[in-house]
């Protein structure tokens, strides 16, 4: 039987067991999205329909209102046929445009006025259409038509929908009964209806709800084809609400509200595919987050599981490395009690020669403290999981553009940060590395700030050590320019100044008062916030690598911003090998 390592099994265990609580939550997560993306888009829909049955509505009172005003002035008029009382008339028909014609006829159908003055059609029966049969059955009610084709005048065959009533008038001395018609151009509900739009396919229509007729359609041409039809049994059995209709091929999501004062109503149609492509969208990012948790999962457990069998490991490489005769390793007394008991007799066996080589081996782990420090802070928890809320965020608003540029940035920035190997890195790459962060940053906080890069090509060539320009920016963001009310800039420049490389990182925010800027000199100040890295980590790595005569230079005014100065030496490019100095 083949024995796994205890790294192994631990990797494993822990990963699978972050996979199957990673896909619950997902799944919970994707259920209550999807269902929150339908009521949306139920709601979204219902308002429109409403939005254009209230347009519709205060659109056909308007016009109501002008018939009334017009009906009235007739009434009390003593001579229907004066010229002021046409004038009256004009004058009123000219605050809307949309208003066709005004015809005043007599209980026999005979013509009293008309306005404009254009000739009627010789074989007009006016007392068989439809619209003065229903007003002079309904004395004293606005009657309102479906819409059709004026037939009136000669020649002329406008889209109109007609409003007429009964009215009594003065006519050469006498009073008359007749009706009174107003006919109103249709096109101006056409374009209410026309303009709203349901997803790139849906559409709106209206039904007369007394026989079922369609009013209005986008479509009207096929469906009188028989190309096209729509469930009109279904809507009519609806005064107000949203539902699904999967009669037909492509299910259909219908909204209904009924236009009170003309008995017509309003449908909304939209296609459920088009409603469910947020939470298509939704599943297809929560996907790449799942494939991205996973993998980083797997890496921190591998983590953890190297941590534990790090000790054992350590002991047997001891072991082997005294059985060849090298005592230049001794066995940490870390991990458990029994792995610290044999390390401690271990230990005694080579006392010695261990006691011979602290002082060397103290000087390299001081030396190397702080750039384990960095490498450990690479991958910040909280910047990546800010960064990937945001970019959760731009997916639920369709900003695609936004989230591969920030994904692009954060794949570029994890590159340059997470490789291993090296402790110097060109100048460039520590600049595109400040370039990523910034691009990020940006996304996260729209119209807070921008920034400037002014690069000296001669500089960018030569080494730098890693990680040592996106702390100070880090930190100009968060103490400088986040707390500002106005909106912020960061300029970075890269100069070769004789035989010292010069990077100045400098900001226009809330600045340091003179003992912030003391104590930030002295190194008595660590920011809690920031990337863990801090400003003193970078201070002391500089000083470190390169001596005493490096580092850090700050200049900061309250209200006017803060400049910080890096300073070291232009090594050659050829010693970007992750080698020491010598």
């Amino acid at each position: 039987m083949q024995r796994r390592s205890i790294q192994f099994i631990l990797t494993v265990s822990f990963t699978l067991f972050s996979i199957f609580i990673i896909l619950i939550v997902s799944v919970l997560l994707f259920g209550r999205f999807s269902a929150t993306a339908q009521d949306n888009a139920f709601r979204n829909s219902q308002q429109i329909v409403d939005q254009v049955s209230y347009n519709l509505e205060n659109y056909v009172e308007v016009t109501s209102d002008l018939f009334n005003m017009m009906h009235h002035a007739l009434g009390q008029s003593e001579n229907v046929e004066s010229d002021m009382m046409r004038q009256q008339l004009e004058s009123m028909m000219s605050t809307r445009t949309d208003t066709v014609s005004l015809v005043l006829f007599d209980d026999k159908g005979q013509l009293l006025l008309d306005l404009p003055n254009v000739e009627l059609k010789e074989t007009l029966r006016i007392s068989e259409e439809g619209w003065f049969r229903s007003a002079m059955d309904t004395a004293g009610h606005l009657s309102i038509s479906l819409p059709h084709v004026q037939n009136l005048y000669k020649q002329q065959y406008r889209w109109v929908v007609s409003m007429s009533k009964s009215i009594t008038v003065q006519h050469n001395g006498k009073q008359v009964n007749g009706v009174l018609l107003m006919d109103v151009n249709f096109s101006t509900i056409d374009e209410l209806s026309e303009r709203i739009s349901l997803g790139k396919k849906g559409y709106v229509y209206m039904l007369d709800e007394s026989a079922g007729n369609i009013v209005y359609h986008p479509q009207l041409e096929l469906i009188y084809a028989n190309l096209k039809q729509e469930n009109v049994e279904l809507a009519l059995k609806h005064t107000y609400g949203s539902f699904i209709d999967e009669t037909s091929e492509e299910a259909k999501m219908i909204s209904v509200q009924t236009i009170g004062n003309v008995g017509w109503k309003v449908v909304g149609v939209s296609y459920m595919d088009e409603v469910m492509t947020t939470s298509w969208e939704l599943n297809r990012s929560m996907s790449k987050l799942l494939i991205a948790l996973v993998l980083i999962v797997f890496l921190l457990s591998s983590l953890v599981a190297r941590r534990i069998s790090r000790p054992i490991k350590r002991l047997e490489l001891s072991m082997k490395s005294v059985e060849r005769g090298d005592f230049d390793k001794a066995v940490s007394d870390e991990g458990p009690l029994e792995i610290k008991h044999l390390a401690d007799r271990f230990n005694t066996m080579i006392g010695t020669i261990k006691q011979l080589m602290v002082r060397i081996v103290s000087e390299q782990e001081s030396k190397r403290k702080y750039e384990l420090e960095a490498l450990q802070a690479q991958i910040n928890p909280h910047f990546l999981y800010n960064t990937l809320n945001t970019v959760v965020r731009m997916v639920g608003m369709n900003k695609n553009e936004e989230v591969i540029t920030t994904i692009t940035a954060l794949s570029k920035l994890f590159r340059i940060s997470i490789g291993k190997g090296k402790s110097l890195i060109a100048i460039a790459d520590e600049m595109e590395h400040a370039r990523n962060y910034l691009i990020i940053q940006q996304m996260r906080f729209k119209n807070k700030f921008d920034y400037s890069f002014d690069l000296q090509d001669e500089a960018l060539v030569h080494p730098t050590l890693k990680l040592i320009v996106q702390p100070l920016i880090e930190n100009a963001l968060v103490h400088g320019i986040e707390p500002s009310v106005d909106k912020g800039h960061i300029a970075v420049s890269v100069r070769l100044e004789g035989s010292e490389i010069v990077i100045r990182i400098k900001d226009d925010g809330l600045g340091m008062s003179e003992k912030q800027l003391s104590q930030i000199q002295a190194g008595t100040v660590v920011s809690s916030k920031g990337s863990g890295v801090g400003i003193t980590n970078v201070q002391e790595r500089i000083k470190l690598y390169f001596g005493d005569a490096y580092g850090l230079q700050f200049e900061s005014e309250l209200e006017l911003g803060t400049t910080i100065t890096i300073r070291f030496p232009a090594l050659m490019p050829n010693q970007i090998d992750g080698g020491e100095q010598s």
